[in-house]
């Protein structure tokens, strides 16, 4: 049976600019245990299992529309002080789901990235991702990058560590450090800055995710639970980012100015 779109829906999705579509959305993917618990479910689990349906409605959409660039904020380095029954559960879904929704990410021409302390994750889900990542890497597709075991101040930390290596063995002039040479020392140098970053549940705050990267992002804050998060979600966020005017610094003259 066919079901017809809602009023709200097709008046968002009609309101996109497609020639104005920010290039890179990240997403903190938020209230996952809160849903389960309104659902009177007791097990935190059965809210990560529901928010699949979010991850692929949020990645395919991405897709549709040709957004470049979609991270997700899918487990901090902070998770890992959750309940251990939790965290292990959270490995295997995470495990089952990468391998499960494969052939989903070549159908749509979705490129598999991760950034993160990757080696810190279980060898089960090393494996599952690095063979996920190598399937899809001819991808042309949007660049779906999962930022696991994650966190924006181990990202900066590990990317001085680096930075003080290379100068130490003399292969980075300390001179011709910017904030573009220091990109490089990043998780991933060739991701772009985010544009637009979506928070589920209504927190307001970026929860140490993309320090460096999201200095002059557009923020998006959504009282919509992550595992309700569906394609309007989405379509709303992009139409309210379209509305902003984004200056980095400059004033609204400068910018008319240039566009004269």
């Amino acid at each position: 049976m066919y079901i017809y779109p809602s009023l709200e829906f097709m008046e968002y999705q009609s309101q996109i600019d497609s020639s104005k579509l920010p290039e890179h959305i990240a997403i903190i993917m938020d209230g996952n245990g809160r849903w389960a618990k309104k659902q009177g479910l007791l097990n935190r689990i059965f809210g990560h299992k529901s928010a699949i349906t979010s991850v692929r409605e949020a990645t395919e959409t991405c897709a549709q529309l040709g957004v470049k660039y979609l991270t997700l904020y899918a487990f901090s380095t902070e998770n890992w002080n959750r309940p251990k029954e939790e965290v292990n559960a959270l490995m295997e879904l995470l495990v089952s789901t990468i391998k499960s929704e494969t052939p989903t990410l070549n159908k749509n021409k979705i490129r598999l990235n991760a950034i993160g302390d990757l080696a810190s994750l279980p060898l089960s889900c090393q494996k599952e991702l690095s063979e996920t990542i190598e399937q899809t890497k001819h991808n042309t597709g949007v660049v779906l990058t999962l930022a696991l075991s994650y966190s924006g101040r181990w990202e900066i930390l590990e990317a001085i560590k680096k930075l003080t290596a290379s100068v130490k063995d003399q292969s980075f002039d300390i001179n011709s450090l910017n904030e573009n040479t220091f990109r490089q020392f990043l998780s991933d140098k060739t991701l772009p800055d985010p544009e637009l970053l979506i928070r589920t549940s209504g927190e307001f705050r970026v929860s140490n995710f993309l320090l460096w990267q999201i200095a002059y992002t557009e923020i998006h804050i959504t009282d919509v639970l992550w595992p309700d998060f569906r394609k309007n979600d989405l379509y709303k966020a992009i139409v309210d980012f379209q509305k902003r005017e984004r200056r980095f610094g400059k004033i609204s003259e400068q910018l008319d100015g240039a566009k004269a």
